[in-house]
């Protein structure tokens, strides 16, 4: 008997919405990726990407549970003698909730051409509107 592999071409994939407003952003993120990579369908294969797309809105209204709000930092280093940056999670959500969000579930895709393709269907937006209305996604809560 001959083991199945899923054609890419034949998949369906589906659109969903997630409203981030008052969610805890690792726990969100975990749930994310595992929709972007199709953990729960039953044909996944871990070296195709069988995944759905995601949009989240309410990006901006994201929290972190204890004292992580105002302790939580980012660090990023240029490479230079002093290059290293270093933000406080909630500045970093005032300025750029899009790419907080994208920083979290890009850490828990694979590291390679196949991750960034999954990281590709999701789309974060700070507001409760979004510009996908014509692909019908259906709410998903979590």
């Amino acid at each position: 008997m001959k083991t199945y592999t899923p054609s890419v071409s034949g998949l369906e994939r589906k659109w969903f919405v997630i409203d981030a407003q008052n969610k805890v952003l690792g726990r969100l993120a975990t749930r994310v990726a595992g929709l972007l990579m199709g953990k729960g369908k039953p044909h996944f294969t871990p070296h195709l990407d069988v995944g759905d797309y995601v949009i989240i809105i309410n990006a901006d209204k994201v929290i972190l549970s204890g004292k992580k709000q105002n302790t939580k930092t980012y660090h990023r280093y240029s490479g230079y003698p002093g290059g290293l940056k270093s933000v406080v999670f909630s500045k970093y959500l005032k300025e750029k909730p899009e790419e907080l969000f994208t920083h979290a579930i890009r850490g828990m895709l694979p590291k390679n051409k196949l991750g960034r393709k999954m990281l590709s269907k999701l789309f974060v937006y700070r507001g409760d509107r979004h510009p996908h209305q014509a692909q019908k996604a259906e709410p998903l809560k979590i």
